[in-house]
């Protein structure tokens, strides 16, 4: 009896031992694939990022006069640091994919929804399909307060890229004015050169001709 108990007692220990799964053999498992950091770029890496608010963004579909939504991301307004220029932004949240790409210009101007005071409108030469094409475009924003932002944002780098474009044709116009005062100036010294060919002097030549009739006398 004492024997099979023991026997009995052995089996039950051996099936309460919970099986070590997690026990360190010290063999090592090389990976099947070795995967390398790759860098990620943007285009935006030259870029001072002005303004960014999530939002939904439309476009208008002429032929089926409607609004399409394009996608719902964050709208950035980026500043090159070389050139100055601006540009509207906006990606889609999940997948990246550009929705709106295109240049802030001096004559573009942005305007309330008349239905939706948290929307606002504009046209732009959008170049999110990797070419260049005139939209009408509509974003939808979470509150007033962002809208605004936005429309205020828009407005004042459109006016500044204004000032810029009439500070560079005054620059080019002061250069071009410059240039032809040089060449005015150049004209007139080359005339007064001309003009100073020097004939001789009356009295120089009497002088000489007095020389000449004491020699042959």
């Amino acid at each position: 009896m004492e024997s099979a108990e023991t026997v009995k007692d052995g089996k039950e220990e051996e099936e309460v031992a919970p099986a070590r799964e997690d026990e360190d053999t010290g063999a090592q498992v090389a990976p099947i694939v070795k995967l390398e950091e790759v860098a990620v770029t943007t285009g935006e890496e030259d870029e001072d990022v002005l303004l960014d608010l999530k939002a939904k963004l439309y476009r208008f579909d002429k032929d089926a006069s409607q609004w399409k939504e394009r996608g719902v991301g964050v709208v950035k307004f980026l500043k090159h640091k070389e050139t100055k220029k601006v540009r509207l932004v906006m990606r889609q949240s999940k997948t990246l994919k550009i929705c709106a790409n295109h240049l802030l210009l001096p004559t573009m101007t942005v305007q309330e929804h008349p239905g939706n005071e948290k929307s606002c409108l504009w046209h732009a030469k959008d170049f999110a399909d990797g070419e260049l094409k005139d939209e009408l475009l509509c974003i939808r924003f979470q509150s007033l307060e962002n809208c605004k932002s936005f429309m205020e944002t828009f407005q004042e780098i459109a006016e500044s890229q204004k000032t810029k474009e009439e500070n560079k044709d005054a620059a080019a116009t002061a250069g071009l004015l410059e240039k032809l005062t040089v060449e005015e100036k150049g004209s007139e010294v080359k005339t007064g050169e001309k003009g100073t060919d020097k004939k001789p002097e009356p009295q120089r030549a009497d002088a000489e001709k007095k020389t000449e009739s004491d020699a042959s006398t």
